[in-house]
C-alpha cells in the first residue's frame, strides 16, 4: 500500500492501514489496581526527590540555590533534564502516530539535532555563561536596554502560561477517553505534586526528578516495543511489513517549503526549531547556567544528542510496531475512528492490557513527560519573573525575602497551571490553537537573540520593532492556516494538518490528523498557499523576519551611534569564519599577528608593563562591524583588533570606527564580564562604580581591562 493521495500542502495524505486478521482476545481497556499503584509510585518518588533537596544542606536558602541549583550541577543530570523537558507527553503520543500514518520520513528530523545542538554549545552557551546570567533575558538588557529585556520576558511568560495548562490537560483527556483513567484526578494529582516539589526543592529538585522521569520514559517505551514486537514476530518482521506497505520512507529531496515533510524541511528547517528550544529558551538556558563550569554546560549539550536520537528511534519504532500489529489484528470500529492522540493509547491497552502493571508503567512514562515539562515551566517562569520584573524595580529585597518570594511565585504558577487546565477543558476546538501559540512565539524570540548577538549595529528600537513584526508574522501565518483549514471544510487543526503542533520543546514531533480523507484535494493558491508553509519552517521564517526588520529599523535610526556596546554580548562571527580558512589563505590577511584568527577568537597582545595605560582598541576602517568584536582574552593582557596594519590610522572620518569609552578593571579572581548586583541591576564584576576615561588605580595595575565600546559612526 502506498502512502496515499496528494494533500493540500503538496505532500502525501496518508491512508489508514487495512488490517487482515481478527483481534486477539483478552485485551483490557481498563486499569487494574496494580496499574494505579505504579502511577501513584511515580508521584510518591517525585515528591520524595523534592523533599530530599528541600532539606539537604540546610534547604534552598538563597536565590542562587533555589533558582540556579547553586551552579553546581554536572553534565549528565543536566543532559537528562534537557531531554526530559524536550520529550513531553504530547511528543510521546505524537511521534508514533506520525510514523503509523505517514511512514518514517519524520525520522530524518534527527539530522537537525547535529547543528541544532552544536550551535547552542559553541555560540549561545559561551556567551550566556560568561555573562553570569540567571535569566536569558538579562542578556537583552546588557545588549540593548531594559525595555527590550521586559518585552522579551513578557513574551516568554505569555508563551508559557498559555501552554502549560494545555500540556497538562490534553494528554489526561486522551487517557481518560481510552482507558477511563480519572480525568480530573490525574490532572489534580500531577499539578499538585509538580507544584509541591518545584516549590520546595527548586531547580535542583526539578533536574533530579527529570533524571528519574527520563529513565521512566525510556523504560515505558522499551516495554511497549518489546511486548509489541514479540506479538508480531520480532523487529525484523516489523521492518519487512512496514517496507511492504510503503511505511519505510526514502529521502525526499523536494526543496518546496510548502511540502509538510521533506529531507530539507526536517534536516534544516528543524535546525531553527532546535535553536529556538536549545539556544534561547529560558527553561533550557537555565539548565546550562546551573552547570558548575562552562565546560560542563557544553558537555551537557553534547551528551543530550545521543539521548535524543535514542528517544526519536524509540518513538518511530513504536509507530512501526503499531502499524505491523494492526496489519495482523483489525481495529474495532471505535478505534479506527479515533483521533491521532488516542492511537498509541489504544495500542498500548491492546498489547499490555492482559499484563497487570505494564499499562500503569506506560501511563507513568506518559505523565513523566508532562511532569518534566510543567516543572520546567514553573521554575523558569518564577526565575524570569523574579530576576526580570521584580528585583530590578525593588532592589531593597534581602536575600531571604527574595528566596521566599521566588518560592511563592513557583507556587502561584502551579495554581495558575491548574486554572489554565480548567480553562483548556472549556476551550473546545480552540484548544489546538492554544497549543500552536507556543510554537508561534519561539521563532521571534530566537530572532531577537540572534539580532543582538550577531549584528553589532542593531539597536533597541530595531530590536523592539523587529520582535513585534516577528510576532505579527507568526500569528498571521499560524492563525491564517487554521482559518484556511476551517474555511476549506477541514477539521480544525494547527498548521499543515497537525493535531498537536509540538511547539518549542514540543515542536520536535508532529501529530497528524485523524485518518485523513483519501479524496484528492487541489493544491491551494494565493494566500492559502502561503498559509500551507511547513510548520518546521515557522521558526526560520519568523526569526528571519525579526532580523531583517530589526536591521532596517536600526540603520534608519542611526545604529548604535552614541550608545554603549558591551563586546561580551557579541559573538565574533567573522574571526570564527576566518579560522576555517586554510593556513595559506589566513597568512595573507592584513594582520600584524595572524595567530589572532587561528582558533576563531581574537588573541591578546603581550601583557603591558606595570603602570602603563591600556592601549585603546583600534579598528581597521571597514564596513563590516564584525572585525571590531573583541572576544576571549586572558587576565593581565590587553586586546587588539583582528586586522590592524601597523600603519593604520586610529580614526578615519569617512569610515566606521569604535572608540574606547570606559575601562572596567577586574581583580585577578574575578571574571571579565558584566554581572549583577544583589538588587538585580547590572555592573562589572570587581567595580563598585564605573568611571570614564583611562583610569587605573594601583590596586588594579595587574588586572586586565574590560572595554565598553561605542560606535561613533555607521
Amino acid at each position: 500500500m502506498g502512502l496515499g493521495q496528494e494533500g493540500p500542502d503538496g505532500g502525501s495524505t496518508p491512508r489508514a492501514p487495512t488490517p487482515t486478521a481478527a483481534a486477539p482476545a483478552g485485551s483490557s481497556s481498563r486499569f487494574s489496581p496494580v496499574d494505579y499503584a505504579v502511577f501513584i509510585l511515580l508521584l510518591v518518588l517525585s515528591v520524595l526527590i523534592g523533599l530530599f533537596h528541600a532539606v539537604r544542606g540546610g534547604g534552598q536558602r538563597t536565590i542562587r540555590q533555589f533558582l540556579m541549583a547553586d551552579r553546581s550541577m554536572g553534565c549528565l543530570p543536566v543532559a537528562f533534564s534537557l531531554l526530559a523537558t524536550f520529550q513531553s507527553a504530547v511528543a510521546l503520543l505524537g511521534v508514533p502516530a506520525e510514523v503509523y500514518l505517514s511512514g518514517t520520513q519524520y525520522w530524518f528530523l534527527g539530522c537537525s539535532y547535529v547543528l541544532g545542538l552544536l550551535l547552542p554549545a559553541h555560540v549561545f552557551i559561551p556567551v550566556f555563561y560568561r555573562l553570569h546570567l540567571s535569566s536569558a533575558y538579562e542578556y537583552l538588557e546588557l545588549r540593548f536596554n531594559k525595555a527590550v529585556r521586559v518585552c522579551g520576558t513578557l513574551t516568554f511568560i505569555f508563551q508559557m502560561v498559555i501552554y502549560m495548562g494545555v500540556v497538562l490537560y490534553a494528554p489526561a483527556l486522551a487517557l481518560n477517553a481510552v482507558t477511563g483513567f480519572h480525568l480530573w484526578g490525574s490532572v489534580l494529582a500531577l499539578g499538585v505534586v509538580c507544584t509541591f516539589y518545584t516549590t520546595l526543592g527548586g531547580l535542583k529538585a526539578v533536574i533530579w526528578t527529570d533524571v528519574f522521569q527520563a529513565l521512566v520514559m525510556f523504560l515505558g517505551q522499551v516495554t511497549v516495543i518489546a511486548v509489541g514486537a514479540a506479538k508480531v514476530g520480532g523487529l525484523g518482521r516489523v521492518w519487512n511489513v512496514a517496507a511492504q506497505h510503503g511505511r519505510i520512507s526514502g529521502i525526499e529531496l523536494d526543496p518546496d517549503p510548502f511540502v509538510r515533510h521533506t529531507f530539507w524541511t526536517l534536516a534544516f528547517g528543524g535546525v531553527f526549531m532546535m535553536l529556538s528550544l536549545y539556544g534561547v529558551n529560558q527553561a533550557q538556558v537555565q539548565r546550562y547556567l546551573s552547570s558548575r563550569t562552562e565546560r560542563a554546560a557544553v558537555l551537557s549539550c553534547y551528551a543530550v544528542f545521543p539521548f535524543q536520537q535514542v528517544a526519536l528511534c524509540l518513538g518511530c519504532l513504536i509507530g512501526l510496531v503499531m502499524f505491523t500489529y494492526y496489519q495482523e489484528y483489525p481495529q474495532p470500529p471505535h478505534q479506527a475512528q479515533a483521533s491521532s492522540d488516542q492511537m498509541v493509547l489504544y495500542f498500548v491497552m491492546d498489547i499490555l492490557g492482559g499484563l497487570p502493571g505494564l499499562p500503569g508503567l506506560f501511563v507513568a512514562c506518559l505523565f513523566s513527560g508532562s511532569l518534566s515539562t510543567i516543572s520546567s515551566a514553573f521554575n523558569s517562569l518564577a526565575t524570569v519573573t523574579m530576576e526580570d520584573l521584580i528585583r530590578p524595580y525593588f532592589p531593597r529585597f534581602s536575600e531571604a525575602q527574595a528566596t521566599k518570594l521566588s518560592k511563592l511565585l513557583a507556587f502561584g504558577y502551579g495554581l495558575l497551571c491548574l486554572g489554565m487546565a480548567y480553562i483548556s477543558s472549556k476551550m473546545g476546538p480552540v484548544l489546538q490553537a492554544a497549543i500552536s501559540i507556543f510554537g508561534m512565539v519561539g521563532g521571534p524570540l530566537l530572532g531577537l537573540f540572534c539580532l543582538g548577538m550577531f549584528f553589532p549595529c542593531a539597536n533597541p528600537a530595531g530590536a523592539i520593532v523587529g520582535l513585534v513584526a516577528g510576532l505579527l508574522m507568526a500569528f498571521w501565518v499560524g492563525v491564517g492556516s487554521l482559518m484556511s483549514n476551517v474555511n476549506a471544510g477541514m477539521a480544525l487543526s494547527p498548521p499543515n494538518g497537525t493535531s498537536f503542533p509540538l511547539p518549542g520543546n514540543l515542536t520536535a514531533a508532529a501529530m497528524t490528523t485523524v485518518l485523513a480523507s483519501t479524496t484528492v484535494t487541489p493544491k491551494p493558491t494565493g494566500l492559502r498557499r502561503f498559509y500551507s508553509l511547513s510548520y518546521l519552517w515557522y521558526s526560520a521564517h519568523n526569526s528571519t523576519t525579526v532580523i531583517i526588520v530589526g536591521l532596517l529599523v536600526s540603520l534608519l535610526t542611526g545604529g548604535m551611534r552614541g550608545r554603549d556596546l558591551n563586546p561580551h554580548t557579541l559573538y565574533p562571527v567573522l574571526p570564527r569564519l576566518l579560522a576555517l580558512l586554510p593556513y595559506s589563505c589566513r597568512k595573507r590577511l592584513p594582520c600584524r599577528d595572524r595567530s589572532q584568527v587561528e582558533n576563531g577568537f581574537l588573541q591578546p597582545l603581550p601583557a603591558a608593563s606595570p603602570g602603563a595605560l591600556p592601549t585603546p582598541i583600534r579598528c581597521r576602517p571597514t564596513r563590516s562591524p564584525f572585525l571590531a568584536t573583541p572576544s576571549r582574552f586572558t587576565r593581565g593582557e590587553e586586546l587588539r583588533p583582528p586586522c590592524l596594519p601597523p600603519s593604520a590610522p586610529l580614526r578615519s572620518s569617512s569610515t566606521p570606527t569604535l572608540s574606547v569609552l570606559q575601562e572596567l578593571p577586574c581583580g585577578p579572581d574575578r571574571c571579565l564580564t558584566p554581572g549583577k548586583m544583589s538588587n538585580g541591576g547590572l555592573h562589572a564584576f570587581g567595580e563598585d562604580k564605573v568611571g570614564t576615561g583611562f583610569q587605573r588605580d594601583s590596586a588594579h595595575q595587574a588586572a586586565s581591562p574590560t572595554f565598553v565600546l561605542q560606535e561613533t559612526s555607521l
